[in-house]
């Protein structure tokens, strides 16, 4: 049973338990899934065949990808209730993403006659890993396709573990098609992003590999990075809510709960600077918790990485909502635009009392593939900006390169490189 806690009467070592919540250990796994990346990378397609073999006894390579079929298979047998959802927040989540293109190309004279410049180019292909197999996520599907389709790859395609004789969940496949990935494959866990990275006979190789995965399948994205890139590595979802006596407890019994209903692994936080909402809150999530769906991951995840915080002041609550990095932030303040600067590190800001975490995890437009586990401190949110490259360019006036050339032979010189001094010099010598 959850209790409110006052923050100045922490201890070094609960301080430190709130902190670190539920990062996942990664390292007793890495032994074991790098033998299977290395499996892949040097068989191919057979170890991706044999792992999914419990799936379909007689499994074929092509029984890995996604045929035309299923997917028009897909479309009939999802409610078209939730086919109508998926394309409100797809619309909504491309115009956000479409906000955050830059110019595609911009230059400066940082001095007479040297022209800089950048660009952005998009990757020539990504890979986006969706969880499935006793579960859907098709909300994922949206959230890792559309920026990249929105950033001009060339080619996205999808990877999730299939069910029962090698069948994606409609919702998934129908999700994929909406949000408009060019190749659906049927494979999951370390298997399927070595497949990935590497390529098989079956399965084409990507350059980047996005999305979130439980830790084996994070465990393979950091052994294949330098291969190919990846997004931050992520772990159980996590929510801090930071409130002060505006808000309604009863929503944030729920808004907590909502969070801890992910996985036994998950992790929430209330910090309020009201005594009476916070006990309040703390009342309702004991006693709503056990009425809930869901049991098993609500009971483990309230009684292991779920906290209800007092704080003397919104100095103190706001220092230690920036320590904490949540994945999630609420702000439920009476003045949420003037904390909101206060915020250094958060993975995505929830602001006011209409803003609950689903909202963003669904259909507002912004993207739910977020760092976790304190990596808010160094690492955002899944955006456009993971898909592109943005390499620099120059060119220099003969002028220009007399400007500089004095500079370049004598940092040249005191770095013991003669041969850079001389493509300098050697332009000059007719002079």
């Amino acid at each position: 049973m959850l209790k409110v806690k006052a923050i100045s009467g922490l201890t070094g070592p609960e301080r430190e338990a709130i902190l670190t919540r539920s990062t996942e250990d990664i390292a007793q796994v890495l032994d074991y899934v790098r033998g299977i990346v290395a499996r892949v990378k040097e068989e191919g397609d057979p170890p991706v065949l044999e792992w999914h073999r419990e799936l379909k006894s007689d499994i074929e390579p092509q029984d890995l990808i996604a045929t035309e079929e299923e997917i028009q298979a897909a479309f009939r047998e999802v409610d078209p209730a939730v086919i109508a959802a998926l394309k409100c927040a797809r619309d909504n989540i491309r115009r956000f993403h479409q906000a955050q293109q830059e110019r595609p190309m911009w230059t400066m004279e940082n001095s007479p006659g040297v022209i800089l410049g950048r660009m952005s180019v998009p990757l020539d292909s990504v890979g986006c890993y969706v969880p499935g197999g006793t579960a859907a996520y098709p909300s994922s599907v949206l959230m890792t396709v559309i920026p990249a389709k929105v950033a001009g790859v060339g080619r996205v395609v999808v990877s999730s573990p299939p069910g029962k004789n090698m069948r994606l969940n409609p919702a998934t496949l129908a999700a994929a098609r909406i949000a408009g990935a060019d190749l659906v494959i049927k494979a999951g866990g370390p298997f399927a992003v070595a497949a990935l990275a590497y390529g098989t006979a079956t399965i084409p190789r990507v350059d980047k590999i996005v999305g979130p995965g439980n830790k084996y399948v994070t465990a393979a994205k950091l052994i294949v990075f330098g291969q190919v890139d990846i997004d931050s590595p992520a772990g159980p979802s996590e929510a801090l809510i930071l409130c002060d006596e505006t808000a309604e407890p009863k929503h944030m019994a729920l808004d907590f709960l909502s969070q801890v209903e992910h996985d036994p692994d998950a992790g929430a936080v209330l910090i309020s600077t009201s005594a009476r909402v916070a006990k309040e809150t703390c009342r309702l999530i004991n006693q709503l918790g056990p009425t809930l769906e869901r049991q098993e991951q609500l009971s483990s995840a309230l009684s292991r990485h779920s906290h209800v915080l007092l704080a003397d002041s919104l100095d103190q609550a706001i220092e230690l909502t920036n320590e904490y990095a949540a994945e999630h932030l609420q702000i439920v303040t009476q003045e949420p635009w003037a904390v909101l600067p206060r915020i250094r590190h958060a993975g995505s800001i929830f602001m006011g009392p209409n803003a609950p975490v689903p909202v963003g995890d669904y259909v507002s437009g912004t993207n739910h593939v977020l760092p976790t586990g304190r990596m808010a401190r160094v690492f955002s949110g899944l955006s456009v900006d993971d898909f592109i490259k943005k390499p620099t360019f120059q060119y220099l006036t003969r002028e220009g390169l007399a400007g500089l050339r004095d500079t370049v032979e004598t940092l040249a010189k005191a770095e013991g490189l003669p041969v850079h001094a001389m493509t300098v010099r050697a332009r000059f010598e007719d002079d």
